[in-house]
């Protein structure tokens, strides 16, 4: 894609933001599961992580995407970009769904307000880490450069 940089000279900084957005999910995830622990996978109970309202599913949930960012971020080579793009995606997807059902009975992740903004706010970050993270060669940087010098 011509509108996404190549080789970006803060990348390294973004990568260790994805890193840490990362380390951030499945340290929520863990102190989920400990919090949850007896409960049901998809109670909707007043169990509250970092301010956060969580149950088991969804502290698995932020355990196994935590991971697969923190692998990523580890591989580099473009994967974590591809990786933290459609996290990105899904974690806005699962965060405006347990928007719209948050009063419901189909809240199965037990989200509150709060758990919704940090579940967006974290896909923003790992989109604009997902976006400012690319690796290419000179001449795919070049192209770029011209790309957009021209828009």
């Amino acid at each position: 894609m011509a509108h996404t940089p190549v080789n970006h000279p803060a990348r390294p900084i973004y990568r260790a933001i994805g890193g840490l957005t990362g380390l951030y999910l499945v340290v929520f995830g863990v102190l989920g599961i400990i919090a949850s622990t007896g409960n049901e996978i998809l109670a909707q109970d007043d169990t509250r992580v970092l301010g956060q309202g969580t149950n088991l599913g969804f502290s698995l949930l932020s355990v196994l995407l935590g991971i697969v960012v923190l692998v990523g971020t580890a591989l580099g080579r473009n994967i974590d970009v591809a990786i933290n793009q459609w996290l990105a995606y899904a974690l806005m997807v699962i965060g405006l769904g347990g928007l719209a059902f948050i009063r419901t009975d189909a809240n199965i992740f037990n989200f509150s307000v709060t758990t919704v903004v940090v579940v967006l706010t974290a896909s923003l970050v790992l989109l604009m880490v997902g976006m400012y993270g690319k690796v290419g060669t000179d001449e795919e940087a070049e192209a770029f450069q011209k790309a957009r010098l021209v828009l």
